[in-house]
């Protein structure tokens, strides 16, 4: 773009934001500028304008791209915030000034035109949004202290919803294929390396790069084949902080990537990556821990794992990337800044190329013991992933978690060969985790020695640390628990007074073998996990330094 263009969109801003141009702007207008984009504040509406730039990745040259962007911006939002994006609307010039939506139009002559008569032609078009309280931002949220750990878990649900609805690409198709993950890649490392000069940043730079190129190498299969199998969609594209919002109680995505079908189009866990990278550069990875955890458990694609890593360096090139083109944008202090921005996401990009050390890790315990609620704040602050029975069984026939199978104790879902499947199917999951290098953790009751020895042997097959977490209360308590989970009836288990006095017959003792890889952890109380960070550490060393803040 040259600098004849923008001083006429400079011009194009400002005529936009004089009152009474816009609807309902008679109270005046506030200007956002992004790098790619103005979005104009007026009364109960915000108005988006393209920046006519090209940038490689994104193309919004002339007025037709950006006629197209904005109706994509308004399909693609209209998926998650209906009520929210609500028209794209075309800005005239009109005799009497600047005009927005279906005005009269100045031609070339000088006489005024109908909007749809030929010659007329917009000079832009805008994306009409309704505004929202900005409070509700999740980046507003945490810079409050106000962004509660559980809004993680209903957008987990949200989240996962949202993919399971979206357009699956065809192997057949432009999009998902190994060389096609990679081009994006590619390309950030280039344009980082056309504006920057710093020598330690080319350094860094030069590091990841040639890791990506080494990961890309190895991974070009797994690629493909989770292509094949239905696992790249039209995501979002977008899911950081400030793209998530809390409206009507429910958290929701907003502002999905309209300018690049290729960046949209991507696999469910590059969609996911983005948001646990910005956790982690904000310094809140338990909540990204908490996330991913969580829309796991939803979806069951625990085989994403395996490419997670790449993906989580590839979505810190992306802030790094903007960092870059920032800093050509600005001059003194602020370019420095944004210099400054650009490393810290190059050393996060780094920082992925260490998975936690791999575990095999098992909670458990009768019903109500805590194994799910109170093993939380492990997955949390050690970046374990874990494999629920209850779930998994559920997954096994068809079912939601909360659905409830009205199976009897000991039949149907609950029958011993529906066990049986239960538990192999626990242990795919488990080796798939460790696999992909990270620590695993099963939850199941695992009453049985027979099952607690089949795990201990997965672990031993895959050369990681094996233990044993057993959480453990009074029978009376667990009596208390399980009664009220049963009546709440929103939880996974559907364990009930018959089967918790079912379990207490066959629990099988741990014997001295067992007992010297396990961690016991008694549950009448929250537990606290600092105090037994020594003790676990010694069964997984790893666990002596705590990843959430990695």
């Amino acid at each position: 773009m040259g600098t004849g263009q923008m001083d006429i969109d400079d011009q194009l801003v400002q005529g936009l934001m004089r009152p009474g141009v816009l609807p309902d702007s008679a109270g005046g207008v506030e200007l956002i500028e992004t790098h790619i984009s103005w979005v104009l504040l007026a009364g109960e509406y915000a108005w988006k304008l393209k920046k006519p730039l090209d940038l490689g990745f994104l193309d919004f040259s002339t007025l037709e791209r950006r006629r197209a962007a904005c109706e994509d911006e308004l399909r693609l939002n209209q998926r998650t915030l209906p009520a929210i994006y609500e028209a794209v609307v075309p800005v005239w010039r009109t005799a009497h000034g600047l005009s927005v939506g279906a005005a009269g139009a100045e031609a070339a002559g000088g006489a005024a035109v109908a909007p749809g008569s030929a010659g007329a032609m917009p000079l832009d078009y805008l994306v009409r949004m309704r505004r929202f309280d900005q409070a509700g931002l999740f980046s507003r949220l945490l810079e409050a202290g106000r962004l509660e750990p559980s809004l993680f878990d209903r957008l987990a649900r949200h989240v996962a919803e949202f993919h399971a609805a979206a357009a699956v690409a065809r192997p057949a198709g432009d999009f998902g294929h190994a060389a096609r993950v990679h081009a994006p890649v590619r390309q950030n490392f280039e344009q980082i390396r056309e504006r920057i000069d710093d020598p330690v940043l080319l350094a860094e730079l030069a590091r990841v790069e040639d890791w990506a190129e080494t990961q890309f190498a190895v991974l070009a299969p797994v690629f493909d084949a989770r292509l094949g199998a239905g696992r790249v969609r039209e995501c979002h594209g977008d899911m950081h902080l400030g793209n998530l919002v809390v409206l009507d109680g429910e958290p929701r995505l907003f502002d999905a990537i309209e300018f690049s079908a290729e960046l949209r189009w991507t696999d469910v866990i590059a969609d996911v990556a983005f948001l646990v990278m910005d956790l982690q550069a904000r310094g809140e990875a338990a909540l990204g821990w908490r996330f991913l955890n969580a829309w796991l458990e939803r979806t069951g694609d625990y085989a994403g794992l395996r490419v997670l890593p790449y993906y989580l360096s590839y979505r810190a090139m992306v802030r790094a990337k903007i960092a870059a083109i920032r800093a050509t944008q600005v001059e003194g202090e602020a370019r420095a800044q944004s210099l400054a921005e650009c490393g810290r996401y190059l050393a996060l990009a780094a920082a992925q190329t260490h998975a936690p050390a791999p575990a095999l890790l098992i909670a458990s315990g009768l019903s109500g013991a805590g194994k799910t609620s109170q093993s939380q704040p492990l997955l949390e602050s050690h970046g374990v992933i874990r494999v629920r029975a209850d779930v998994e069984r559920k997954r096994l026939f068809g079912l939601a978690p909360e659905a409830a199978s009205d199976s009897g104790l000991g039949r149907d879902l609950y029958s011993a060969e529906a066990s049986a499947r239960t538990y192999a199917k626990l242990a795919e999951l488990a080796r798939g985790v460790v696999e992909a290098g990270y620590a695993a953790l099963v939850d199941a009751t695992f009453l049985k020695r027979a099952q607690r020895q089949g795990f201990a042997a997965l672990a031993a097959a895959a050369n990681v640390p094996f233990v044993i977490l057993a959480f453990d209360a009074p029978l009376e308590v667990l009596r208390e628990r399980v009664s009220q989970r049963a009546e709440a009836g929103t939880d996974a288990s559907e364990a009930n007074l018959a089967v918790l006095e079912a379990q207490t017959l066959e629990r099988e003792a741990l014997d001295a073998g067992e007992l010297a890889r396990t961690l016991e952890i008694d549950t009448r109380c929250v537990p606290d996990w600092a105090a037994l960070s020594s003790t676990l550490a010694a069964l997984w060393p790893a666990a002596g330094a705590s990843v959430a803040d990695a």
